[in-house]
C-alpha cells in the first residue's frame, strides 16, 4: 500500500491528497475492511483534528508577521552574510533549520526557514527542493532531542530516562549533522554550476559558463561597470549574447525553478519586488514592529513551556496579531483569505493523511507487521539486534507513525533482544537514528508544511531527499555502533 502511494506521487500520477485518500481506501476494501473503513479513517482524522487547527492558524500566524514585516531585517541580514552565492544560501540553509530545530517541533521551523529564506532562493533562481531537501535532513536530524518527541517516545516504552537514551547519542547526532552541512555544500555547489550563466532579460551576463560562475560566487552582475578580465568588454562580446535575444531569454527561463521567475529582480537593488518582502507591500506595519517582535517571543516562550495547547496558543497568537495590525474588518478578511491557497494545500493533507493511518491501524497491518519484524530475526543474528532495530527503524518509522513505531513495535523487539544481552537503552538509542528518514515521512504533518509552504511537489521531495536521508541514518547508526552508545549482545546466546 505504501509502495503503491510513493510511486504514485513520486511519477505524479496523482496528487498527493488524491492518493492518501485513493490508495489506503483501494488496499483497506481488499483487506476485508469493508463499510467499516470509513470509521476507521474518522477516528485517525480525529486524532489528527488538533494538529490540523495548529497548521492552520500557524500558517495563519507566521503569514501575518510576514506580512507586517517582522522578518525583513532578518532576511536583510542573511542577504548580507550570504550574498549571492548558491553555496553560501544551502549552507545557511543548513545552519538556519539546524538552529531553530533546537525547540524541538518541525512545524516552527519550517514556517521560519521558509519565510527567511524562500524569497532569497527565488531571487537568485534556487530550486526551492533545494531548501526542502536541506531543511527536512536538518530538522530530522536534531528531532531526537529529548524534547523533540521520538526519544521521549522511546523512554516510555521501554521505561526508560530519555537523558540516558540522548546523551550518549550526541556525537552520532553531531555526526548525521556534519554530512548534511557536506551535502548542503555539493547542492549548493551544483546549483551554482546550474545557474552560472543565468542573466536577467535585457541584462549581460558577467558570468557566460558555469565555471565562471562557479569560481566568481555570483549569479548575476550588473553590465554597468564591468572589471578588467572579466564580463562582455573582455570576452568580446560573448556576455552580450547572454543578455538579449527571445530565443536565449527562453531558454534562461526553462532553467529557472518553476515560479522562481517572477520574484527576480535586480540584486543590486535592496528591494525583493514582486516576493512576499516586497519593501513596498501596503501590509508593512513599521511602528507596530516591536509590538509584534514581542508578541512573537511571547508566542515562541509558549511553544517551548508546553503550559498551553500549541493550536490554543496559535489561534490566540492569530487573533491578537490580526486585530491590532489591521483593525479594521475588511482588512482582517482580507489577510485570512490571502493565506487559504497555504491553508487548504497543508490541512487537506493531514486530514487525508487520517484516511492512510486510519486504515493502517484499523485493519491491523501495524500489529501484523510488528509480529512479522519480531520472528523474521533469526536467533543467529540475535547478538546484532540493536543493530537490525536501527536499520529497521530507516523504513518502518518512514510508513508508520511514531506512536505505532515506539510503543508497538519496539518493545518487542527489545524483549528479544534481552535474551542476548542487550540493554534496553540500547535498543531505544539505535531505535531513533531512523528519525531523519521519518520526519520526510507523508504521515507527518511538518513535511506537508514544508513542500506546501515552498510550493514543492512532495514527490519531487522525496527524490532529492531520500537517498541523502538514508546515508545519514546509516552514519548515525554506525558512529552510535562505533563509539559504543549501541551494544553488541552475546552471540550464541539465546
Amino acid at each position: 500500500m505504501v509502495a503503491a502511494f510513493m510511486v504514485l506521487i513520486m511519477t505524479k500520477r496523482m496528487t498527493p491528497v488524491l492518493a492518501l485518500i485513493i490508495v489506503p481506501t483501494i488496499f483497506g476494501l481488499f483487506a476485508g475492511a469493508g463499510l467499516v473503513i470509513g470509521d476507521m479513517a474518522l477516528d485517525a482524522i480525529s486524532g489528527l483534528a488538533p494538529t490540523a487547527a495548529l497548521l492552520m492558524f500557524a500558517i495563519i500566524y507566521f503569514g501575518l508577521m510576514i506580512d507586517v514585516g517582522l522578518f525583513d531585517p532578518l532576511v536583510r541580514l542573511i542577504l548580507r552574510l550570504v550574498g549571492n552565492d548558491p553555496v553560501k544560501v544551502v549552507v545557511g540553509t543548513a545552519l538556519l533549520a539546524s538552529v531553530i530545530s533546537l525547540d524541538g517541533d518541525g512545524s516552527t521551523t519550517f514556517i521560519v526557514v521558509t519565510s527567511a529564506l524562500l524569497p532569497i532562493y527565488l531571487r537568485l533562481g534556487l530550486s526551492p527542493v533545494v531548501l526542502t531537501c536541506v531543511a527536512g535532513l536538518a530538522n530530522g536530524t536534531m528531532n531526537i532531542l529529548p524534547w523533540g518527541g521520538p526519544t521521549a517516545r522511546a523512554a516510555a516504552a521501554l521505561e526508560l530516562s530519555p537523558s540516558d537514551v540522548f546523551t550518549p547519542m550526541i556525537p552520532s547526532m553531531l555526526a548525521g549533522l556534519a554530512v548534511i552541512f557536506l551535502f548542503a555544500w555539493h547542492l549548493g555547489r551544483l546549483e551554482r554550476k546550474r545557474l552560472g550563466s543565468l542573466a536577467l532579460p535585457g541584462e549581460e551576463s558577467e558570468v557566460p559558463d558555469a565555471r565562471a560562475g562557479s569560481s566568481r560566487g555570483g549569479l548575476f552582475r550588473r553590465p554597468a561597470s564591468p572589471r578588467p578580465g572579466s564580463g562582455s568588454a573582455a570576452r568580446g562580446g560573448r556576455g552580450g549574447r547572454g543578455g538579449s535575444g527571445s530565443a536565449r531569454t527562453a531558454t534562461q527561463v526553462e532553467r529557472i525553478s518553476t515560479g522562481a521567475l517572477q520574484a527576480l529582480v535586480n540584486p543590486a537593488d535592496t528591494a525583493m519586488a514582486d516576493t512576499m518582502l516586497d519593501p513596498n507591500r501596503p501590509t508593512l506595519r513599521p511602528k507596530l514592529f516591536w509590538f509584534n517582535l514581542v508578541l512573537t517571543v511571547a508566542v515562541m516562550v509558549l511553544l517551548v513551556a508546553d503550559v498551553l495547547p500549541l493550536a490554543y496558543v496559535f489561534m490566540a497568537g492569530s487573533a491578537v496579531a490580526i486585530l491590532v495590525n489591521f483593525p479594521r474588518v475588511s482588512q482582517q478578511a482580507e489577510r485570512i483569505v490571502a493565506h487559504a491557497p497555504s491553508i487548504v494545500g497543508v490541512v487537506s493533507m493531514v486530514l487525508a493523511a487520517g484516511v492512510l493511518i486510519g486504515v493502517l491501524e484499523g485493519t491491523g497491518m501495524v500489529d501484523a507487521m510488528a509480529a512479522w519484524v519480531a520472528s523474521s530475526i533469526p536467533a543467529s543474528l540475535g547478538a546484532f539486534s540493536a543493530v537490525i532495530t536501527g536499520l529497521l527503524s530507516i523504513p518502518m518509522t518512514f510508513f508508520l507513525s511514531n506512536d505505532a513505531f515506539y510503543f508497538g513495535i519496539l518493545p518487542v523487539l527489545a524483549e528479544s533482544a534481552s535474551a542476548f544481552g542487550i540493554d534496553p537503552v540500547d535498543m531505544a538509542r539505535a531505535s531513533i537514528t531512523g528519525q531523519v528518514v521519518h520526519m520526510q515521512s507523508p504521515l507527518v504533518p511538518a513535511i506537508l508544511l514544508l513542500v506546501s509552504l515552498a510550493g514543492v511537489n512532495l514527490g519531487d521531495h522525496h527524490k532529492k531527499v531520500l537517498w541523502r536521508a538514508v546515508v545519514v541514518a546509516l552514519v548515525m547508526l554506525a558512529v552510535g555502533v562505533g563509539i559504543g552508545a549501541i551494544g553488541i549482545g552475546a552471540i550464541g546466546i539465546g
